[in-house]
């Protein structure tokens, strides 16, 4: 039995998963309201240019966040760059820059595992096209959680490593391509 009293929407990806999001956040009805936290690999010494170019696409709000900074409906949260985002049991953000983890950081295990954690079975990820296994462990820890499991087909992605590792580990509820991630957000209540 699936639920679809979600409170939090938490995405991973790495290469080629901007233009996947960009799709995503395009096509999101504008009256969406689940918050969404994006955790992407992105290039440490590039400040800015990410929320910009999502911001173009998307109907709701892109923004980075700032260390306990209350999370929002109709709001989409990017990892700033160098940093690790985790979600706290209180429903804000706290931004740390511990030792990268998987090469990366911010680290897609380190908030997807910290939101799995602090939302439970209330809990939406989603993991997309990525090079490394980062993102796996944090998503078998959203299924251990009871929280619901989208992996991107391995045969949608630029580079499949990422969602291959993650169906090593665990059966997601989904695996899906962008478009159908897309119809089924769209299809949530609310």
């Amino acid at each position: 039995m699936e639920s679809t009293d979600f409170k939090l929407i938490v995405v991973g990806g790495s290469a080629g998963s901007f233009s996947v999001v960009s799709h995503i956040l395009a096509g999101l009805r504008p009256d969406f309201k689940l918050p969404i936290v994006l955790s992407l690999h992105r290039l440490k010494h590039v400040r800015s240019g990410l929320v910009e170019g999502l911001s173009l696409k998307s109907k709701l709000r892109v923004i980075e966040p700032n260390d306990k900074e209350k999370l929002q409906q109709n709001t989409v949260y990017l990892a700033p760059a160098n940093y690790h985002l985790f979600v706290e049991l209180d429903g804000t953000v706290a931004l740390s820059t511990e030792e990268s983890h998987n090469h990366s950081r911010p680290s897609i295990d380190h908030t997807l595992g910290s939101a799995a954690y602090a939302y439970r079975d209330k809990l939406l990820g989603i993991l997309l096209t990525g090079a490394n296994r980062d993102g796996a462990a944090g998503m078998k820890e959203i299924a251990d959680n009871k929280g619901f499991t989208i992996v991107q087909d391995p045969l949608s992605c630029d580079i499949a490593t990422m969602p291959n590792e993650a169906l090593k580990l665990f059966h997601p509820d989904r695996l899906m391509n962008p478009e159908d991630i897309l119809h089924f957000l769209n299809a949530l209540p609310g």
